[in-house]
């Protein structure tokens, strides 16, 4: 009889300190602190804002601020950044912030990217996610999955899946053409020096022919080439001026097709050169 009362008064004690751990643990998951428009700022020389954060409201732990409609700017000398998200999480030691659901970031120089989430890393003014990728410029579509690029978006690689379409006015013809250029990825692409590096498997589509490759170098115009006000230093436009296709690389021209291991195509004069052991192969219809 004794035994059992033992055995009872231990099992009531072991629960009991289970629920109280329990609680104990809830009370360390709760935040310390629930207030409404959160706002943070950073500035820098002689007491100039150079960032700020905002939200609707916002759950205070110990490392971690958890934010409702997030709100963040950073403030550049050439160009201004705006991000926006559905939720977000800023960690007080790394300065890094994660956003969530409905990311958006803009740019004053006409650049917007829209992505399911993003790590914005203040200090350093990167960003980089693993979600699917969208970054619009001008006549210009950029998709992929995986991304990390200056905050100010003017340099950016996509890991994979890469998918760029651009809509350049042809001069000749006094009209748009669409130009769709995949490859399986990675991109380094540099809006200010004018430059998009695409890697394994390149295709190249256009009205008039098809370029495969291994690699590809596609130079572009910038804007003050095309007589319109632009951000100092040179922002990127739809305009092809000269594409550098190497490794195996094979063009497709109506019924021609041509083999070798570099190409380059003049956009001015739509001239291909062809070196590395150049193969052409012209098929032509024959009449009776």
């Amino acid at each position: 009889m004794n035994h059992r009362i033992v055995v009872l008064v231990f099992v009531f004690l072991f629960f009991s300190r289970t629920n109280l751990l329990a609680e104990e643990s809830k009370e360390i998951k709760e935040s310390t602190q629930q207030i409404g428009d959160f706002s943070l700022s950073g500035f820098g020389d002689k007491g100039k804002k150079s960032w700020d954060l905002a939200g609707k409201s916002a759950d205070i732990f110990n490392e971690v601020v958890k934010l409702k409609e997030v709100k963040g700017n950073h403030y550049a000398q050439k160009d201004n950044i705006n991000l926006t998200a559905d939720n977000g999480d800023f960690n007080k030691k790394s300065a890094v912030v994660h956003l969530q659901d409905n990311v958006v970031i803009t740019t004053s120089s006409g650049a917007k990217l829209t992505t399911d989430s993003l790590d914005w890393d203040r200090k350093q003014q990167i960003v980089s996610t693993l979600d699917k990728v969208n970054l619009e410029r001008a006549d210009m579509n950029l998709s992929g999955v995986g991304a990390k690029g200056h905050t100010a978006l003017k340099q950016v690689v996509l890991e994979k899946n890469v998918r760029l379409d651009i809509t350049p006015l042809d001069k000749e013809k006094n009209k748009k053409e669409k130009i769709a250029i995949t490859c399986d990825g990675p991109l380094d692409v540099d809006y200010e020096k004018n430059i998009a590096i695409f890697n394994n498997n390149v295709k190249v589509e256009k009205s008039d022919l098809t370029i495969y490759s291994d690699k590809m170098q596609v130079y572009f115009s910038p804007k003050q080439e095309e007589g319109k006000a632009a951000v100092e230093g040179a922002v990127i436009s739809s305009s092809i001026n000269k594409i550098v296709a190497q490794g195996n690389v094979r063009i497709l021209r109506g019924e021609n097709i041509s083999y070798s291991q570099e190409a380059i195509y003049n956009a001015l004069d739509k001239r291909i050169t062809l070196t590395g052991k150049p193969q052409i192969v012209i098929y032509q219809t024959e009449t009776q």
